[in-house]
Order: C-alpha cells, then sequence, then structure tokens
C-alpha cells in the first residue's frame, strides 16, 4: 500500500476544506516572517541609534562620576588613554560634559555641554550625520555650536542665532560665552534632543577653564570581541577608573530591548495556537467523515502506523504547501520591508524610554526571521495532528463498522 499516494489522494477528496485550511497556514506564516522581520527591523535600528548618537558600547569616567556629575571628576591624560585604546584595537574619543543655562534673547533651558574633537568623535558617533539644519561642529568655528532640535524650538533659536551660555567654571569663576548656532540636530534622542548643546573641545576648556582631562570617553569595540571580553579589556588598559558597558548604562533601554525580542515568541505563540486548533478541527472532521473507511483498512491488516504516519502526511502535504505558498507571497513584501520600508511619519519624533522613533520604519529580513516562523509553523501542526491521527490509528474495527 502507498501510504504517500493515498495521503495526497485524501488531501483533495474535500478541496474547500483542504483549501482553507492551506490558506490560514499560508496566511499566517505570510503575516509572522513579516512581523519578524519588522520587529527586528526597528529593534536593531533603535540599538544602532542608541550605541551610534548616543552612548557608544564603552564609556570610561573618572571613579564616581557617573553617581555625582562633577566638572572636577576627570579621566586624567585622557590623550594617552584614547592612544593606548587605540594601539589595543578600540576606537576612542574623550568628551568633556557640563551642565549649564542656554538662553536666546526672550527665553532660557537648562542644557548639557558637551565638547569634543570632531576627527576623533567621528570614529565613535554617527552624531554629525543627524544634523538637520545647518552643518556638524567645525574647529574653524570655534565660536559655532550644534543644539538639539527640541531645545532650539524651546528658545525659539534658528540657525544663525546667538545662544548665551552661562555655567560655573572648574576654576570658580562664572562660565559665559557667547556662541552662534551653526547646527540642530534632526532626530536623535530625548536628552540631547531637548539640553543638547555641542562645541569643540577647545571652545569648551576655554569656557568652562578645564586644561587637561576628559569626563567621558567612548569606546567602539574591535570587530569579533564581544561586549564582556571588550570591557575586561578595557579595564585593564585603563585601571582605577569606572568601566561600563551600554547595557549598563542604560540598563532600562537594554531590558526593553530585550523583552520586546521576547514579545515576538509571544505573538507566534498566540497565532499559531489558533491555527492549531483550526487544523486540529479540520483533521478531526476529515477522520470523523472516514470512520468506517479506517475500520476497512484495519480489518484487511493495515496497521496503527500506517494509518498514523497517512494522517500525518495528509497534514504534513497541506503545511508544505502553504509554506510554498506563505514564503513566496511573503519574499517581495519583504524585499520592499527591507528596502524602502513603512512610513510612520506619524510616529517621528516620539520617543520609546527615550530612544526617539525615527520616520521611517525598515525590516532585517534573513535565515533567522525565516526558519523561526517556519519552525513554529511545523511545530504547532505536528501538535495538532496528533490527537486525529491517533484517533484514526487505534480504532476498533468492529467500532468503526458500527459508527453512524
Amino acid at each position: 500500500m502507498n501510504i504517500g499516494r493515498m495521503a495526497w489522494r485524501n488531501v483533495w477528496r474535500n478541496p474547500r476544506r483542504s483549501g482553507v485550511t492551506i490558506a490560514a497556514m499560508a496566511f499566517a506564516l505570510w503575516v509572522m516572517v513579516l512581523y519578524a522581520g519588522l520587529v527586528d527591523g526597528m529593534l536593531i535600528g533603535m540599538q544602532k541609534d542608541v550605541l551610534d548618537l548616543e552612548v557608544g558600547e564603552i564609556q570610561i569616567h573618572a571613579t564616581g562620576y557617573r553617581d555625582d556629575p562633577s566638572i572636577y571628576s576627570q579621566v586624567p591624560d585622557s590623550a594617552k588613554v584614547v592612544k593606548a585604546l587605540e594601539d589595543a584595537g578600540f576606537r576612542a574619543s574623550a568628551r568633556l560634559t557640563a551642565g549649564g543655562l542656554g538662553a536666546s534673547s526672550t527665553t532660557s533651558a537648562g542644557v548639557l555641554l558637551t565638547g569634543l574633537d570632531p576627527a576623533h568623535d567621528g570614529r565613535v558617533s554617527e552624531l554629525g550625520e543627524r544634523v538637520q539644519d545647518g552643518s556638524w561642529v567645525d574647529p574653524a568655528r570655534p565660536d559655532g555650536v550644534v543644539i538639539g532640535r527640541r531645545l532650539a524650538k524651546s528658545l525659539g533659536i534658528r540657525l544663525g542665532d546667538e545662544l548665551l551660555v552661562l555655567s560655573q567654571g572648574a576654576d570658580g569663576s562664572v562660565a559665559n560665552g557667547l556662541f552662534t548656532v551653526t547646527g540642530v540636530l534632526g532626530v536623535v534622542g530625548d536628552g540631547i534632543d531637548r539640553t543638547g548643546v555641542f562645541m569643540n573641545e577647545g571652545a569648551f576648556r576655554d569656557l568652562m577653564a578645564v586644561p587637561t582631562g576628559a569626563h567621558q570617553i567612548t569606546l567602539r569595540t574591535p570587530p569579533g570581541l564581544q561586549l564582556a571580553e571588550a570591557k575586561a579589556k578595557v579595564m585593564d588598559l585603563v585601571p582605577d577608573t569606572e568601566v561600563e558597558t551600554w547595557r549598563e548604562l542604560l540598563p532600562t533601554v537594554a531590558t526593553m530591548l530585550d523583552s520586546t525580542r521576547g514579545l515576538i515568541t509571544v505573538v507566534f505563540f498566540i497565532v499559531y495556537v489558533a491555527i492549531a486548533i483550526l487544523v486540529l478541527n479540520a483533521m478531526l472532521m476529515a477522520v470523523f467523515e472516514r470512520i468506517r473507511e479506517f475500520g476497512v483498512m484495519k480489518a484487511i491488516g493495515v496497521g496503527p502506523g500506517a494509518v498514523l504516519g497517512m494522517i500525518t502526511l495528509e497534514t504534513l502535504f497541506q503545511t508544505l504547501i502553504a509554506m510554498a505558498i506563505g514564503l513566496t507571497a511573503a519574499a517581495p513584501v519583504a524585499a520592499y520591508l527591507a528596502k524602502v520600508g513603512v512610513d510612520v511619519g506619524v510616529l517621528g519624533g516620539t520617543s520609546m524610554l527615550g530612544v526617539s522613533m525615527q520616520q521611517r520604519w525598515t525590516g532585517v529580513y534573513g535565515p533567522g526571521t525565516v526558519i523561526g516562523p517556519v519552525v513554529a509553523l511545523a511545530i504547532m501542526v505536528t501538535l495538532a495532528v496528533l490527537y486525529p491521527a491517533a484517533k484514526a490509528a487505534w480504532i476498533r474495527p468492529l467500532d468503526a463498522m458500527r459508527y453512524r
């Protein structure tokens, strides 16, 4: 007896029911592949923005600086530290930071001043590429500053306007300077958008009377080096400092990214349980319609294993057809979402735990985003067919003959 041929014929004995089951599985797979890629794309994009625009992968501070930020808490000999890190394969850049007050001609707001060397900083940060109006910090413009978009809006400042900066210098004097806004950033992150003021390192040192040292050294790790290994290596290279990874700097964001990835599994489960119930119902109907047929098969000597295999093969054929249809239909849509994405301009500028949402949401598709939904579908369908297949396999021929 050719079990495979019989199973294939049985699939099409009721084409309407089989068609509905196949269509439902194909649609579920189509949705899940696209959904998984979009969520992966969102999470990868958010993590990339956090690393490229805000904190880098690892930061070095003076001991106690994170608990009590002070202009006096500095990493000494920052230039030597940066060189040592770069010699070890890291990309590094020193920054100076201080709180202050920024004022326009009409109003004022609290600001976070950041002094940096544009040449070095570009190796660890892509912040300069997010300038919406004007240009990034320019060594040729020591009086120029780049500010966050929401800060510009709250102060009523436009490109070319003057910004008065007030703070307290490291020598105890009143630090005040008049700067020209040479750039306004686009969407970055909640903190930078609302308070960020970026200037040349030299201008910061002159303003705040900080001749040496740095408050923060931002790092990007060498390719292939795990984050934990990189941290341990940095701690050996720069002892007596606080070395923290981006996950330690932003634990809430790290937890949110991890939990959102877990949400994909939950959605898979919910959707595929619904599909499993549909498959279970369809196969139970198919079994009940053929009770007497199974009785005859058992009476002529067909074993339970053969009946079980035939029912399982029927479901397998339907699942394979659904997978082929679902993946074929998903391929062009996935290619479009990966290249063009979805315009979510209505969300652009909003933030989630301080991480701003970009205006275009692109998907990331690869083996992982396909294998997960396919394997999940296969497992749920296999579990769903076990009961109908077992019922048919172990039915007693006499009971089957009497079934009405």
